[in-house]
């Protein structure tokens, strides 16, 4: 027989790889791949930054802009602060979903700093937009939402949303509902929503809680921030019991 006739190794089928019948095998490739490589590069624990991706540093006339450069000087601080603690790995890095706006501003924020932050992308049909702010060895690009989203949270020891759109009320969300039912201890990850004025206006959690939707003690599982400075106060008086 030939080598070219010969039958593929099954795991260099990139056939069966792609077909339904391997989708197991990949959602395996995306919990195996970056625990490896999280764990190669010694991070023990990340703070994910949330927010809209429509962010444009350059837009003077738009709400936007004010907090893309809020994000940045927020997570240059926490980079700054963190790196200093040094204990047998890196703490509380800078992870975003890895695209434009308020994504690239917590990534360019920590780089400024001198800190690696990680960027967890998604593959859509359109095009996706990889900041250049993510450290290259701590990039992911995820197939799966919801694989994507456990990485974004299972190592997060603070979410901080910032204002945005639909991607942005389904993470929080989601966050909250874990936090909600106990999927996640209230005690190991801490959620902020940056810029209480906008989120005041979006959601009102108060009449949430009126009309018995939820409890009064919901309300207690995240907190407001409207300045880089009070966010970071906070942050890191939540985050030193971690080390």
């Amino acid at each position: 027989m030939k080598e070219n006739d010969l039958p593929k190794i099954a795991f260099k089928n990139l056939t069966f790889l792609d077909s339904p019948e391997a989708r197991t095998l990949r959602i395996l490739s995306e919990y195996i791949e970056p625990l490896d490589r999280l764990k190669d590069f010694k991070v023990n624990s990340m703070v994910f930054f949330l927010g809209s991706s429509k962010a444009d540093p350059d837009k003077k006339d738009s709400l936007l802009t004010k907090y893309y450069w809020e994000a940045e000087e927020l997570a240059y601080e926490l980079a700054t602060w963190a790196i200093k603690l040094d204990k047998k790995g890196k703490n509380f890095v800078v992870c975003t979903g890895g695209g434009p706006g308020i994504m690239e501003a917590a990534n360019r924020g920590a780089s400024r700093a001198g800190g690696k932050s990680i960027g967890m992308n998604i593959s859509l049909p359109e095009k996706q937009i990889i900041n250049d702010y993510i450290s290259s060895e701590l990039s992911f690009i995820f197939h799966y939402f919801f694989m994507r989203k456990f990485w974004m949270l299972y190592e997060a020891k603070a979410v901080i949303a910032f204002p945005g759109g639909f991607g942005t009320l389904d993470e929080i969300f989601e966050t909250l509902t874990l936090v909600q039912t106990n999927k996640i201890d209230r005690n190991e990850t801490f959620i902020l929503l940056y810029g209480e004025e906008y989120w005041r206006k979006i959601i009102n959690f108060e009449d949430l809680e009126r009309n018995g939707t939820i409890s009064k003690e919901d309300l207690g599982i995240f907190s407001f921030s409207s300045t880089p400075k009070e966010a970071f106060s906070i942050l890191k008086e939540r985050l030193i019991k971690f080390l």
